[in-house]
């Protein structure tokens, strides 16, 4: 990483020691100021010690409700369903330092237990942060929501090696292979498009899976995975590999599973 940072422009650099992380934007806003430490994926900057590297990273060692998680033995209960609203949009795409990013356009949200979140971004990690029954997936793509109040909700979604999947070619043939500003696309993106057709999920109260790992988030991980092809997870890995933060104790959390559609 650090070899990595020398080779970027001045402002890149700037940006990166920011803290730039892969939450929406208000929360990043908020979060990652000037001044505040680096924190990376692997060495001192590591997760293991992201809890240590400032005062308002504090949670993420001292945090009982942390993302991700291992489901193991989920409660199966009929939940009430997602209720999601997406629309076609174009789109912003930014190498942020630690994930690839796609900012949506105001206009779509989910609801759920009567809260309404607007849709944020997504973006992804190789391989998956969530386990299940300790296992990863190759990949996850989690879905960043926010509602009127300030809370956030996290769809998140397995991808599995398979078939390829020309429903993410418009993202994966403008994959920005070094960090920089975002960039707009005259491409149309329509999330829904991205998602399984089993939409039933596991659910927990958790915490953003980087720093700070501010608590209190909705976590919804849909139970069914999409694919994309061998070649389309090497298209993303060759950029980020390891961006995954290590599964976090539960600290009596009950991971529920939604029994019904």
């Amino acid at each position: 990483m650090e070899a990595r940072l020398k080779r970027l422009p001045p402002f890149v650099v700037l940006a990166l020691l920011a803290g730039c992380a892969h939450t929406d934007r208000s929360v990043a806003d908020a979060a990652h100021k000037d001044g505040h430490p680096h924190w990376s994926y692997e060495g001192a900057t590591g997760p293991a010690h992201w809890g240590s590297l400032a005062p308002e990273y504090a949670l993420c060692s001292a945090g009982r409700q942390q993302s991700p998680v291992d489901i193991a033995q989920p409660a199966s209960v009929d939940l009430p369903n997602l209720e999601l609203h997406y629309a076609p949009t174009k789109v912003a795409i930014v190498n942020n330092g630690h994930t690839i990013q796609v900012d949506y356009a105001p206009g779509s949200w989910m609801q759920v237990d009567g809260t309404r979140y607007e849709l944020l971004q997504f973006h992804f990690h190789a391989p998956s942060e969530h386990t299940v029954a300790g296992r990863h997936a190759a990949a996850e793509m989690h879905f960043v929501h926010k509602s009127a109040t300030g809370s956030l909700a996290v769809v998140g979604v397995m991808l599995e090696e398979g078939e390829a999947n020309s429903r993410f070619d418009a993202v994966w043939s403008h994959l920005p292979a070094t960090p920089g500003p975002a960039q707009q696309f005259d491409v149309q993106i329509d999330a829904d498009d991205l998602l399984p057709q089993d939409q039933r999920t596991y659910r927990y109260l958790g915490s953003l899976t980087t720093p700070p790992g501010s608590e209190g988030v909705s976590w919804f991980l849909m139970q069914e995975p999409v694919r994309l092809s061998k070649a389309q997870i090497a298209a993303f890995t060759r950029i980020y590999r390891g961006n995954n933060r290590p599964t976090q104790p539960l600290h009596g959390r009950t991971v529920r599973l939604d029994s019904s559609r």
